[in-house]
């Protein structure tokens, strides 16, 4: 009898959509159950959420006052101890899990299983290498507990359940180290959808010119309601912080459409929308790589194309 554990991934009072796909690839494992773990300070809406998830099992909720902020440093040792009936314990494979999942997997003893695009089987994983142009095969030897991330480009999110599943209040024993502290958080997008589980995208490239123009990016993203990346030639300028990095060193996204601005297409890029529904791209370039995988392309100078796709919005 198998059992999966997730990590769930939240902004303090709503569950983030990248848990809702780590449970189709737990799902996909064939697993006994699935639980998802829920740490924060008050957990009562973001465990809600997750319970109300197609599969799961039941949410197990650890209320502490140190879980107020996502300190890798603080929850990898609280996930270990609620870890030790499963047989995975998975997380997606964001900023967020990429940064507590190392440290809990190290933590346990056991290596890491980095993201999961697709299960061949209990114990064998396909993962992505040399910038997606590859997929390789990750068997893990029995005996060991599996601790990985999960692709969430690559997975589908899973559907509201008509039953709640069950929430339980954790009481685990776990020493939490006092060598790190929340300062504080800063984000580029604002109050915009979350880059990596976002619908829609509007991305700009270092064509922009300046950061007063990606205003123009800001603007056409704020009347489609997606949110804003970059390519990495934007970010190394200055025009917007590298948080907003869309590629291979950024953020892998997979949302259903995806705008792209003034952004040439290298490789780096490319592997990191490629599972993205439609992509358009703008470009002044005929030969810019993005238009070989563009599903609309179009050459026109983006300072003239973007007002016309407003006034066509309405704006």
């Amino acid at each position: 009898m198998s059992k999966v554990l997730i990590l769930a991934e939240h902004d303090g009072s709503a569950l983030n959509a990248s848990t809702a796909k780590c449970v189709s690839c737990a799902a996909d494992m064939g697993s006994d159950s699935i639980d998802i773990a829920v740490l924060a300070a008050q957990t009562d809406g973001i465990a809600a959420e997750a319970a109300a998830l197609t599969g799961v099992t039941q949410v197990l909720s650890v209320e502490r006052p140190e879980n107020a902020a996502p300190l890798a440093a603080v929850i990898a040792p609280q996930l270990v101890a609620l870890a030790a009936d499963y047989d995975y314990v998975l997380a997606p494979s964001t900023t967020f899990g990429k940064d507590v999942l190392p440290r809990a997997a190290a933590l346990a003893g056991v290596p890491q299983v980095s993201d999961i695009m697709e299960v061949a089987g209990p114990r064998r994983f396909k993962r992505p290498i040399y910038a997606g142009n590859a997929i390789i095969t990750v068997s893990v030897p029995e005996g060991s507990k599996i601790f990985a991330t999960v692709r969430i480009a690559s997975s589908r999110a899973a559907p509201a359940a008509n039953e709640a599943a069950p929430i339980t209040a954790a009481d685990i024993n776990a020493s939490l180290p006092a060598h790190t502290r929340f300062v504080g958080l800063q984000a580029g997008g604002g109050d915009r959808p979350d880059l990596q589980t976002a619908r829609r995208v509007v991305s700009g490239g270092r064509a922009l010119g300046s950061s007063d123009n990606f205003d123009l990016i800001y603007g056409l993203a704020d009347k489609l309601a997606a949110g804003v990346g970059a390519s990495r030639a934007a970010v190394d300028a200055g025009y917007v912080p590298n948080d907003m990095q869309v590629g291979q060193t950024g953020k892998i996204i997979a949302p259903d459409l995806y705008l792209a601005f003034g952004i040439s297409g290298a490789i780096q890029h490319l592997t990191g929308i490629k599972d993205a529904g439609t992509i358009v791209a703008v470009n002044k370039d005929p030969d810019a790589p993005i238009f070989e995988v563009a599903d609309i392309g179009l050459v026109g100078d983006l300072f003239e194309v973007i007002p016309e796709i407003e006034r066509a919005l309405g704006g």
